[in-house]
Parts: C-alpha cells; structure tokens; sequence
C-alpha cells in the first residue's frame, strides 16, 4: 500500500501541476478501488492530500508573481463557506450513490474539458486577446494595467462560482481546479497562467475548510495515508509544470479529459456489479 500511495499521489500532483486542477477528480476513485478505503474516508483524505500539493505548487507561483490575492481569496472564502454545505450533504447521501454522483461530475468535467481545448485549438491557442478578453466574454472588467475593477456584478458572480466549487469539494472530495480556472478565466478576465496559480490558492484554501468540517462532522483523516500521497504529490506537482512547459494547453486537455472518462467508467461499473 505504501508505494501505491505514493504512486496515487505522485499522480494527483502531476495532473495539478499540468491544469491547476483535476487531480481531486481522479484521487477518490484511486483511493476507493486502489486502496480500499471506504467512500467518505477517501473525500477526507482526497481534500488533506489535493490541499497539500496545492499549497507546494502555490509558494513559487507567488514568488513569480503568477497569483492574483485579492481575487483568489474573494473566491476562496465563498468556496470555504460552501465547503460545510457539501460536507453534510455527503453524510446524508448512501455511500454507492455517492460515488454514482460523483462518476458523473467526472463526465461533466471531462466533456468540458474537450469542448474547451477544441475552443483553444480553433481560437489559436495562447492568444494575445487571453491577457485582455473582449467585454462579451468577461464578466468583470480591468483596467489597462490589468487591475481588476471588483465591482458589485464581477463580487457577485465571483462568490456565486466560488460557493458551488466549496460545495463540490465538501461532497467529492476535490479542490474545485476544474472549476476555478475556468471560471477566473471567463469571469474574472485573467490570464490562463494567473488563472492556475490563482487555482491552487483557492484549493488550497478551500481544502482546509473541507478538511475541517470532515472531522468536526465525526469523520477520520488517516495522516500516514495522507502524507504518502502528498509525499508523491510534491514531485508529481514538479513533474507536472515541467511537462506542461513542453506541451501545448489543448494536448493536455484532451489527454485528461480521456483519462477521467475512462475512470468515470471504472466507478459505474463497480458501482453496478457490488
């Protein structure tokens, strides 16, 4: 169990390091069928372990100046708010229909994922126009040294998008990357890079809040299991921003996109058969 642990989390941190999200999708069902750790033990563990590799992921992006603060923590605390909501949720939904939800949210992210890389690929990838979206697409506004204007439309859509990803990683157990960064995209105007490194801020933050009200609600975190997988995280999270330099944004899209179908359809099908 050690090594696969390890491996699991080097995983995990591999695909926050390529996207700023999404390892908390595929670090449940590893727990589930991999280790054999019951449902809402994993959401526990999932949170500790996505939390952690963000937060080694988020220090050298906030050196290089790749996080925005004040937009990254208006959307964290509303994900932290939220973040309760789903904890309870999960506790009053059976544990088989649980993960049949959740095989589903990992459909739902992997079909957003492929249509968004098919958008960038048609779009011409890295564009000038991702540094300063047109007003049609962007909710909130900057100015031309790129400062976003927080007013009360761009705060309001800001906490909605951040307490539903506080839900989902309260009932699933993942960060809410697959969510944040789109939405800091569209919503925000930011640019794809400050978008992930704003991402792993939230995660890491939201976790913590997952985290809490896991426990507070009577529920076990193993630490040896936790810090095996974040322990594997650290270098699958290098790994991940060596190999996202080398690639282009759409290829890694639709590369995880597959990898979620496919473990989508793994959990369906031992959710069937037990």
């Amino acid at each position: 169990m050690f090594g696969l642990a390890i491996l699991f989390g080097s995983v995990v941190g591999f695909a926050l390091g390529m996207t700023g999200g999404g390892g908390g999708v595929i670090a449940v069902p590893m727990l589930v069928y991999g280790l054999a750790i019951a449902p809402r033990d994993a959401v526990g563990i999932s949170l500790a372990a996505v939390g952690g590799t963000a937060l080694f992921g988020t220090i050298p992006r906030l050196i290089q100046g790749e996080v925005e603060l004040r937009t990254g923590l208006l959307f964290a605390v509303a994900g932290m708010m939220g973040a309760p909501l789903g904890t309870y949720l999960s506790s009053r939904i059976p544990e088989q229909l649980l993960l049949v939800l959740f095989a589903m949210l990992m459909l739902l992210v992997a079909t957003r994922m492929w249509v968004k890389a098919r958008k960038n690929e048609s779009a011409c990838g890295e564009c000038p126009s991702h540094a300063t979206p047109d007003t049609d697409r962007s909710a909130c506004q900057r100015d031309a040294d790129g400062k976003l204007r927080l007013n009360s439309r761009c705060a309001r859509l800001l906490i909605f998008v951040g307490l539903a990803t506080g839900v989902l990683s309260g009932m699933f157990g993942v960060g809410g990357g697959f969510v944040i960064v789109p939405a800091l995209v569209l919503f925000s105007g930011m640019t794809i890079h400050r978008a992930v490194g704003t991402s792993l801020l939230v995660i890491v933050l939201v976790s913590v809040s997952g985290v809490t009200s896991h426990v507070l609600s009577g529920n076990e975190v193993s630490l040896t299991l936790t810090l095996q997988f974040l322990l594997g995280g650290f270098v699958g999270m290098w790994l991940g921003g060596l190999v996202a330099q080398q690639l282009k944004g759409p290829t890694l899209q639709k590369t995880f996109s597959i990898a979620v179908v496919l473990i989508a359809c793994f959990v369906l099908f031992k959710s069937a058969i037990s």
